[in-house]
């Protein structure tokens, strides 16, 4: 599982399960901040199963359209499934590079109305380059919107896992560097804003979306299992894994760890002009 489309494609029963509770209120929450209108063209980058495309969609209408990019094959069948459930024919998901995606002849010559990117800004490599390269596909006044964990968030349940995990690897073994890496530059309010506008956008808007969900067993362990934090238990065979479970969840109770913080920033800006640099 080297790459986020394989990591997902194996968490795409668990990444389902916590739609509801994580990745539904963050993708609603961009929806409505980005302003969409009816007729707009979308371009939803790190769509994984639609919890912001599939919102997107119905905001504008059967005039507009909506383009979900993502690398996990399993993940957008989910979201086409949910997309004929709900009788939307506006909305079209495609496993593709979102560094490297040309719109097609669809979209007007101005470019998308609106990006948006929930919760996977920090999965493209080159993170500034890629995303600045993005908000060259929307025309001249158009808006751009991510969301990302706010600091502090996941950081007490991921070092449980961390922890946990460590039991079970060689002592000399390099457990690589921190999920939460890529972003510690724009995981306050005032981070946030000025990258984006060091992006070249303006009229920056962030506002902070407090989510605190209880850390039910099966939660805590769908949340492992659903997301990035699946790539720590790659090295591990099944029975090993089935003992990291159990010691993950030990190690929560020891800490009284009874909830999750999934705070999330919602950030929207609008975009000046066109650039692919």
């Amino acid at each position: 599982m080297s790459d986020p489309g394989s990591v997902f494609d194996e968490a795409r029963l668990e990444f389902d399960r916590l739609t509801t509770a994580v990745w539904g209120p963050a993708g609603q929450s961009l929806t409505f901040q980005l302003g969409l209108r009816p007729g707009d063209a979308v371009l939803d980058v790190c769509c994984g199963a639609g919890s912001s495309a599939l919102p997107a969609a119905t905001a504008v209408g059967p005039s507009g359209l909506v383009h979900g990019v993502d690398l996990s094959d399993e993940l957008l069948e989910v979201g086409r499934l949910k997309a004929s459930d709900r009788g939307l024919q506006n909305i079209e998901f495609v496993r593709a590079d979102a560094t490297t995606w040309e719109p097609p002849s669809t979209v007007p010559a101005a470019g998308y109305d609106a990006l948006a990117c929930s919760y996977g800004v920090f999965f493209l490599p080159h993170m500034d380059a890629a995303f600045t390269r993005l908000t060259g596909l929307v025309r001249p006044g158009g808006k751009v919107g991510i969301t990302v964990w706010r600091r502090g968030a996941l950081r007490d349940f991921a070092e449980a896992l961390h922890d946990a995990v460590a039991r079970h690897r060689e002592p000399e073994a390099n457990s690589g560097g921190s999920p939460f890496d890529a972003l510690e530059h724009i995981d306050t309010p005032d981070g946030l804003h000025q990258w984006l506008g060091e992006l070249g956008a303006h009229s920056t808007e962030v506002r902070e979306l407090s989510n605190i969900i209880p850390a039910t067993p099966e939660f805590a362990w769908d949340l492992v299992m659903g997301g990035n934090l699946r790539r720590a238990l790659s090295p591990f065979d099944d029975r090993t894994v089935e003992q990291i479970h159990l010691d993950f969840l030990e190690v929560l109770t020891e800490r009284a760890i009874h909830d999750v913080d999934a705070g999330t920033l919602v950030g929207t800006a609008v975009v000046n002009g066109r650039s692919t640099t």
